[in-house]
């Protein structure tokens, strides 16, 4: 049974969700991890919802039969710490969650104060691998298809 998300992907503008941040730390934050998030993919960023910036679309379905839509991974620059998604759980990659650098960890979402406290190249490769294993179990499919 198909329900739909609450974050739907959105034909909102990526640039002017980030020039309305209210801190400049994250606006800058924001464009590090665009060309990031970006280069992981391939793909162009969408905005989900009001305050997720997603990259490529998977579709998942649970055990139970609920099944939909999500960003394959994405980032919100939110005001006490930037939100880090993926349609994976990050506890899949131990060995760069503890190279990664200070973070807090939900089980799709990775929880950072500042980029200057993590490893940027450790935070791709765990994107780079939790994106390709999403495109594998989930079948993602590409924004602009």
């Amino acid at each position: 049974m198909i329900q739909p998300n609450k974050t739907q992907a959105t034909a909102a503008s990526v640039a002017q969700f980030i020039s309305g941040v209210e801190s400049e730390r994250r606006r800058d934050e924001a464009a590090t991890l665009l060309g990031l998030f970006g280069r992981v993919s391939g793909q162009d960023a969408v905005l989900w919802g009001s305050s997720i910036i997603g990259f490529g679309s998977t579709h998942y379905r649970y055990a139970t039969g609920r099944e939909g839509d999500t960003a394959t991974i994405g980032f919100s620059p939110r005001t006490a710490k930037i939100s880090i998604y993926t349609a994976r759980n990050f506890r899949e990659f131990p060995d760069l969650l503890e190279r990664v650098g200070t973070h807090e960890l939900a089980v799709g979402c990775l929880y950072i104060k500042k980029l200057e406290d993590i490893d940027l190249k450790v935070l791709e490769e765990l994107l780079t691998r939790s994106y390709e294993v999403a495109r594998i179990d989930y079948d993602a499919r590409a924004e602009n298809n």
